[in-house]
């Protein structure tokens, strides 16, 4: 009787399969964390409990719950459990797990890994810098500062105030005691004690590291205080030097503190923290005060929250905060609960190895300021908003031209081919590529071209044209083939273009060149490909399969846009056109000369610029080109200069 007790009513019992059923009447009554995968092992959510067995059934019980989660529900498979001893464990384990693995339906926080910190290295003379990365090797990181200006400021403020090496030389007592090292600008200009050559012991450098560490956490009240004691110390000692380098310390930290501003009479640490949530995005802000003054603020924006309670985003942002904090104040100021309130403040209490006070503000000063940081929030919150409509704005021209030429899909991405010779010479083929409207010119590609003659001898456009277009779209065939390995495709620069498949292919030239570029599409199999043809002389378009030009409106913007992409393919082919006549014509000179092949005249252009860099050098000073080029190489050089 007691097992039909503790079986639950699921939600459909038709679609649990007999693994996950068992499962879900066996589970334990311990704290822990538990993982729901779908049928192919995926990870969709993670989740901690006090007790596993009621909170991982509420899931599967006959109730109303959002879209997302009913979404989430049908797909899990499979549940698997790991039991803690207790809740705070199983919350620092989960926490772990997430940023591992982000599960779809969990919170998600975006770009977390790219904010700086500034660190203090663990090393016998510390260095400080600003980095992206946290090791777990000792050091000390001040931040996260999501303002780089503010960490930049931070960091020249240090260094302004505070005598601290900038070099990486691996100062240890043994390398220093035997003289390794020599002293560099930044001591001679006072911007460093010398460690290196032993000016200053490791104990007065540490001492002065501890001095930055105050300040990078606000304590200035604390730091100034200590300052003051060592002044009058180094006075008392007539050891007036130090003192006045203490004294002008002092001053240009006061000059520091007078530019925060003050909103607390409370000689007190605290955080305030306060989030705004619009349909699946938030923004979580993070107000820092240190003995009464604003040292800096810091935010997050969240993903994934639009089924998720107030007390699990603040829940979330105190873990994501905190757990990367060197730092924790004394009071944290929220606007709501976390969802497991005894075990988030134990966990910081843990950290802190001190009390720590989670305040709710209701009235009073206190929630004036909390609705500040909400308001602070809800700004950064409308700026991301923003910048993502601007992502998403269609421009113009590229909605002109989808209308203009009847095609399936907005054009984001066009690549335009254009071939390039003159008098027969030097056939090359330049790619530009367009996205959203405007040159993506990292994606540009320029082609040489194997020498097609027609009966007439000069090259045949039409074959260089399929030429070009046959080995663009060669690769995206062996690519979606498996024809091209992952490691080829990373370490390959023109794979990973090729790797895009146009929206819209402008051939330069009429009807002709674009038949020579239909024809290889097809024979490639790419079906459904968007591609035009845009004649030079009258501005026509011409669209595969018809023999009339396609009607566009010259006043249309979207012809504008196409006009633009042809003369910059137009561009691009004939600049390097230019550079390889150029080349050919510089080392011909040099390839005509007997003996001298063309892997020589690369070095010797490499080495001295030019045929006439050369002469010169044969001519002034011949002994030291024997020792670049080689004597033999130098003979010949003399040898055919002297007979011309």
């Amino acid at each position: 009787m007691e097992h039909k007790k503790d079986k639950i009513e699921f939600i459909d019992d038709n679609d649990l399969n007999p693994t996950l059923k068992e499962k879900l009447n066996s589970l334990p009554s311990s704290p822990g964390v538990y993982q729901f995968r779908d049928n192919a092992g995926k990870l969709l959510y993670i989740g901690k409990a006090a007790v596993l067995k009621n909170r991982v059934r509420q899931y599967f019980q006959s109730k109303q719950v959002s879209p997302m989660i009913s979404a989430m529900i049908r797909k899990i498979s499979d549940i698997e459990l790991i039991t803690t001893d207790n809740e705070v464990e199983a919350l620092i384990l989960e926490q772990n797990l997430i940023r591992t693995h982000k599960p779809r339906y969990n919170i998600n926080f975006k770009d977390d890994k790219s904010y700086p910190y500034i660190v203090i290295t663990n090393e016998p003379f510390p260095r400080i810098f600003p980095t992206r990365k946290k090791r777990s090797d000792g050091s000390k990181y001040f931040g996260p500062y999501t303002d780089v200006r503010n960490m930049r400021f931070a960091l020249k403020t240090v260094r302004n105030i505070f005598m601290i090496r900038s070099c990486s030389l691996n100062l240890t007592e043994d390398a220093i005691s035997k003289n390794k090292f020599n002293l560099c600008l930044d001591y001679h200009i006072q911007k460093c004690e010398g460690p290196c050559v032993g000016f200053v012991s490791k104990e007065e450098y540490n001492y002065t590291i501890d001095q930055v560490a105050k300040l990078l956490n606000g304590k200035t009240k604390s730091l100034l205080k200590d300052l003051t004691l060592k002044m009058q110390e180094y006075s008392e000692k007539m050891q007036f030097e130090k003192a006045k380098q203490i004294r002008d310390r002092i001053n240009a930290i006061e000059v520091y503190s007078s530019k925060q501003k003050i909103v607390d009479d409370e000689i007190i640490d605290k955080d305030i923290i306060a989030f705004e949530k619009t349909d699946n995005d938030s923004c979580g802000m993070v107000l820092k005060i240190r003995d009464g003054k604003v040292i800096g603020k810091t935010h997050f924006f969240l993903t994934n929250v639009e089924d998720k309670t107030s007390s699990e985003i603040i829940e979330q942002l105190l873990i994501n905060n905190y757990s990367k904090s060197e730092f924790i104040p004394d009071e944290i100021h929220l606007m709501t609960e976390p969802e497991n309130p005894i075990a988030v403040k134990d966990w910081l209490e843990k950290r802190k190895n001190g009390k720590v006070d989670l305040i709710i503000p209701k009235i009073g000063d206190k929630y004036k300021l909390l609705f500040m940081v909400k308001k602070n929030a809800r700004l950064m919150l409308d700026e991301l908003i923003l910048t993502r409509l601007k992502r998403e704005f269609i421009p113009p021209s590229l909605d002109s031209l989808k209308k203009d030429l009847n095609l399936t899909k907005l054009p984001r991405r066009i690549e335009c081919y254009d071939i390039s010779h003159i008098q027969g010479t030097d056939t090359v083929a330049s790619m530009v590529v367009f996205a959203e409207g405007r040159p993506k010119k990292s994606d540009y590609r320029k082609f040489k071209i194997n020498y097609v003659p027609d009966e007439t001898g000069t090259p045949d456009d039409f074959l260089s044209m399929r030429e070009v277009i046959y080995r663009r779209f060669k690769k995206i065939n062996e690519k979606n083939s498996g024809g091209i390995s992952e490691s080829h495709a990373e370490n390959s620069k023109e794979d990973l273009s090729f790797g895009a498949v146009p929206d819209l292919i402008i051939i330069d030239g009429g009807k002709g060149q674009l038949s020579s570029a239909v024809k290889v599409l097809e024979d490639l199999g790419v079906k459904n490909q968007n591609i035009i043809g845009l004649a030079k002389r009258l501005e026509e378009v011409y669209l595969p399969g018809e023999s009339m030009p396609h009607n566009i409106p010259k006043t249309s913007s979207g012809l504008r846009l196409l006009q633009r992409i042809r003369d910059e393919a137009h561009r691009f082919a004939v600049t390097y056109h230019k550079d390889l006549r150029s080349k050919r014509t510089l080392t011909s000179e040099l390839t005509e000369i007997e003996g001298i092949g063309v892997k020589t005249v690369q070095k010797l252009l490499t080495k001295f610029g030019s045929v006439e860099n050369i002469k010169d050098m044969l001519k002034n000073s011949y002994e030291q080109m024997e020792t670049e080029a080689g004597k033999k190489t130098a003979e010949r050089l003399r040898n055919h200069f002297e007979d011309l």
